[in-house]
Parts: C-alpha cells; structure tokens; sequence
C-alpha cells in the first residue's frame, strides 16, 4: 500500500509523512521543490503541483490512499484523477470553521468534491494551532525574552498540536472505521496568552515576561517585524473577521470553537497534547 500526502512540507504534512513513515508505510511525498523537502529516509518525494493537476499523474500511480491538502482551484479535478488512479480512501486537512458555518468558500469546496467521488473519507478540521503563534512571538522571545501582546488574561481558546492533527489523519489513512467522519479538532483545555507565554519560559528554562499592550499597539509590533506576523497581524487581533471583513460582532461560531471538542479523544482514544507539551516540543525554536 502506498499512501501519496500532498502539502508533504506543511506544518501539519510533514508530521503525517513522519507519523506514517515511523509505523512502516511506504509513503511518497508531493512538494513543490522536492530537493529541499528534507523528509525522513525511505520516503519517495515527488515534484508536482496541485495547481497544475495534469502533471500528478506519476505522483499518483499506484497509490491506495491520499492525504490531500486543501486547494479549491483544482479540488475537483484532483480527486477525479486521484479516483480514476485507483485511489479508495483520502483524507483531507479541513478546518473547524467549517464545522460552525465562518467558512462556506473555501474547504467546503474541497469537502464536496471528495463527499461526491464515492471514495472513503475524512475530514480533519483543526481549530486554532497552537503554532499559529510561532512566529509571531518567537522574535519577541529570541531577542528580549518577552512577549508584548494583548487579552494576556482573556479566557483564551483550545489550541490544538499539530502532531495531533496529523495523528487523526494518519488514523484515518490507516484504520478503518473513520470513513464518513468530519472531526472538529481543539486542544483538552483553554489556555491563557499568560499561561502560554509561561509555558515557553518553563520549555526554556527561564523566564519569559509577559508585557500586556493594546491590540493597537501589538497591530504597531507586529506590522514592524514584518513577514508573516505583519500579514496576519489584523486577523490576529480582531481587526478582521475570518473572511476579511469588518468584525464588529461577537461571532458565534468563533465563541463555539474557543472550548474543547471531544472529537480529537474520540478519534484517537486518548486526550490530545497540551500547550506545555508543545511548547517543550518547540523550545528550539524560541532559543
């Protein structure tokens, strides 16, 4: 059985590629520039492209399962070809906002082309990522050992590891009994700005401060680091909504994904990884 994992170099693709790798599939990778994808021994990578569908063709032959990131463009005439390849199972990295209606455009469309294939499926929809912060803070901590952000006391949300989203994946891929599930996937508990900020410092083994600011002024910080903390800056702090737009309402569904599901226990029979574990996991990165 061979299982092709598309978006092989992405934060929540290389643990899959690393998760199945570890329990003995034979897997191939799909990047982009697969001479820099730096993926364990005995993976097979694989140059091509989800925006031109014609060239997965070689990619594709002779492959059971597929793990398939997410590109509306093309959904449709990717899952055609991966069908039409012999492919009988996909599971396919979604989004929690699906699940509470913020977001009709983009997954959904994905969703759909693999829900009307007649292939088995899964959707794995994540919540918030607790490395979504990565970048953001990891700057902050590097140069001066501080955070400066606001909501530090704000009961928070339910971030969730990506490990763990690439386990129920991976689960999906390998198992049976998970076809026909769309699991909304969150961290055991919510967690703090300060609490996660404290956690970096325990990973570390020293202390992190925490500098409480107005979202003004972190929107001022982070527009001058640049890179992705300046293009996601708005969206952060509540100036935008989750489509861009005006948020000057509570949404909901937002609200609704802030607490832990149970989808992620029920989906591996264990609770998933706290924000401590992370950030022990990640420590590296804030040195």
């Amino acid at each position: 059985m061979t299982i092709l994992v598309t978006g092989a170099t992405g934060v929540v693709g290389r643990q899959v590629v690393g998760q199945l790798t570890a329990a003995g599939e034979r897997v191939r990778a799909l990047s982009r520039r697969p001479e820099e994808a730096e993926l364990p021994d005995g993976v097979e990578v694989m140059g091509g492209d989800l925006d031109v569908p014609a060239g997965l063709a070689p990619a594709l032959r002779g492959v059971d399962r597929l793990y398939l990131f997410p590109h509306p463009a093309t959904a449709r005439e990717v899952v055609a070809l991966a069908r039409d390849a012999g492919v009988r199972r996909i599971a396919v990295l979604s989004a929690a906002a699906v699940t509470v209606g913020m977001d009709t455009v983009m997954h959904p469309v994905v969703e759909q082309a693999v829900r009307e294939s007649g292939l088995e499926w899964t959707f794995v929809r994540p919540a918030g990522f607790m490395t979504n912060m990565l970048q953001v803070w990891a700057p902050m901590v590097r140069a001066e050992r501080v955070v400066r952000y606001p909501y530090g006391d704000d009961p928070g949300d339910s971030p969730v590891h990506e490990a763990d989203v690439a386990a129920v994946a991976v689960a999906a891929l390998r198992e049976d009994g998970h076809h026909g599930k769309a699991y909304t996937l969150t961290g055991p508990a919510r967690v703090t700005v300060r609490e996660q900020v404290a956690a970096i410092g325990a990973a570390l083994g020293e202390e992190v401060r925490y500098e409480e600011v107005t979202r003004e002024r972190a929107r001022e910080i982070l527009h001058a680091q640049g890179g992705f903390a300046a293009q996601s800056a708005d969206l952060l702090l509540g100036f935008v909504d989750y489509g861009g737009g005006d948020d000057t309402a509570a949404n909901d569904g937002y609200e609704k994904l802030m607490e832990p599901w149970p989808d992620l226990a029920e989906a591996l029979g264990r609770p998933g990884r706290t924000y401590q574990e992370w950030a022990r996991d990640h420590a590296a990165d804030f040195r």
